[in-house]
């Protein structure tokens, strides 16, 4: 039986590990690196996602590489990979500008990292974990050394001493973005993972002033400008466009392009909740969705008057039973009653974590009133991160008891997740999963009645 090949990867510090065929970047979405695992599966055979169910932003989102010894580290709230950590050098051989320094034939002690990094600088002792750490910026490796031989740096690596003349081997190497490991934050989108595809920054949804009625999407994308430029943010465009009710077929695709499946609904499972008989009435024609994963939405069109009926954001959620066919979608929904209620407001946490690429504008909108400088952007939201407690202790209370919905393929009938619940509310259906976190948010083109009333 032949054994497994062991991968050949190339180290960036501060950016990448991969190859010829594929690549892990800093600042490259969950989902692109799900898609290399799945393209890739006869390479890297075993693949462990960790969250955690019940604060899914609490902690990072983990893809252990097991059979390879490589952990790639996302950032719970931006799902961007953070760090990217091989913590089994003996499982891959490493390369940096082109020359091996870990391999079964190469060991990676301290000496052959000096000679291929050149160390300038001291290395740290972690006491309390036995660890050795040489920092470089955007790289660093660990060597677990007993505290009673701790090293003492003088002349650089070569002057350090260890019992019996044996070099410690890295035990753990990392590469993130910054200085600073613990400080490690996810970058920007870089511009090598747009393959030519529109992303989506944030988009907020726009509400009628008088009705309260959802009538459209505002969308902030970004895209790869034309033209060359040497440094590779510059290259990145951002605009925003708005998508609303009504809009044909032709309006949504100048706006958002070509999207990336087009699925004709076979048949409406929440039609039996809607009054009257129409109901029983099946269509000739069907309707269908334009499904735009990377912005992570869908937009139903009306198959009679081919004009937008409805939208579908995704929060991607891990334990949600479409996890990772959408890229998350950052939404938000303004509040109109003029309050700041405390319930909406995001931890501080997930402010910081999306101050690096929000607008001033839509920052400051995420602080009370008191402490914003301008009392014209002191709005309140409820977004992708807002949990359902937090928006039914508002106004916004569900006109009606919740739907219990439970999805399964065609081809499965069992579902894992569980179901979730769908709460109603104007023009507007909340999708709640168990941990309390909003799933999706469908918004659906009201009625002349619903208008009026």
């Amino acid at each position: 039986m032949v054994g497994k090949s062991m991968l050949d990867l190339e180290v960036i510090p501060e950016r990448s590990l991969g190859n010829e065929q594929w690549e892990f970047v800093l600042g490259m979405p969950l989902c692109q690196a799900v898609h290399i695992l799945q393209r890739y599966c006869r390479v890297i055979k075993a693949v462990q996602l960790v969250y955690c169910e019940q604060a899914p932003l609490s902690t990072d989102l983990l893809l252990n590489l097991t059979s390879d010894g490589i952990k790639l580290v996302f950032d719970s709230v931006t799902q961007r990979l953070k760090i990217i950590e091989v913590y089994n050098l003996a499982k891959v051989k490493l390369k940096y500008c082109g020359k091996v320094f870990a391999s079964p034939q190469t060991a990676p002690t301290i000496e052959q990292i000096d000679q291929s990094f050149g160390a300038t600088h001291p290395g740290v002792y972690d006491a309390s974990q036995q660890l050795f750490v040489l920092n470089f910026r955007g790289l660093s490796f660990s060597f677990p050394i007993e505290s009673k031989f701790q090293p003492r740096y003088a002349h650089g690596l070569g002057s350090l001493q260890f019992p019996n003349g044996a070099s410690p081997i890295v035990s753990k190497m990392c590469i993130y973005n910054g200085n600073s490991l613990p400080d490690a934050k996810a970058p920007p989108m870089p511009v090598s993972c747009f393959y030519g595809s529109l992303y989506l920054d944030h988009l907020e949804i726009v509400r009628d002033v008088q009705t309260g009625m959802a009538r459209g999407l505002t969308l902030t994308l970004m895209s790869e400008a034309s033209g060359v430029a040497k440094i590779s943010e510059l290259r990145k465009h951002t605009y925003e466009c708005v998508v609303q009710f009504g809009n044909t077929c032709q309006d949504v695709l100048s706006n958002l392009g070509c999207p990336s499946k087009i699925f004709y609904k076979a048949e409406d499972k929440m039609k039996i909740h809607s009054p009257g008989a129409h109901r029983l009435v099946r269509s000739r024609n069907s309707d269908y969705f334009y499904n735009y994963f990377a912005l992570g939405i869908d937009v139903l069109f009306d198959a009679r008057t081919h004009t937008v009926k409805k939208f579908v954001l995704h929060s991607n959620f891990p334990g949600h039973y479409n996890f990772n066919q959408y890229t998350r979608c950052e939404f938000r929904i303004p509040v109109l009653n003029g309050k700041e209620p405390a319930a909406l407001r995001e931890p501080a946490a997930l402010r910081e974590a999306a101050a690096l690429r929000e607008p001033v504008a839509l920052r400051e909108a995420a602080v009370p009133s008191s402490q914003s400088s301008d009392a014209s952007d002191s709005r309140s939201f409820i977004t992708t991160f807002s949990t359902w407690d937090s928006v039914h202790s508002l106004c916004l209370k569900p006109s009606e008891k919740p739907v219990v919905l439970n999805r399964s393929s065609s081809t499965n009938t069992t579902n894992p997740f569980g179901s979730t619940f769908c709460y109603g509310y104007q023009n507007m259906i909340f999708e709640v999963v168990p941990n309390n976190h909003i799933a999706s948010v469908t918004l659906y083109q009201p009625s002349s009645k619903e208008l009026l009333s």
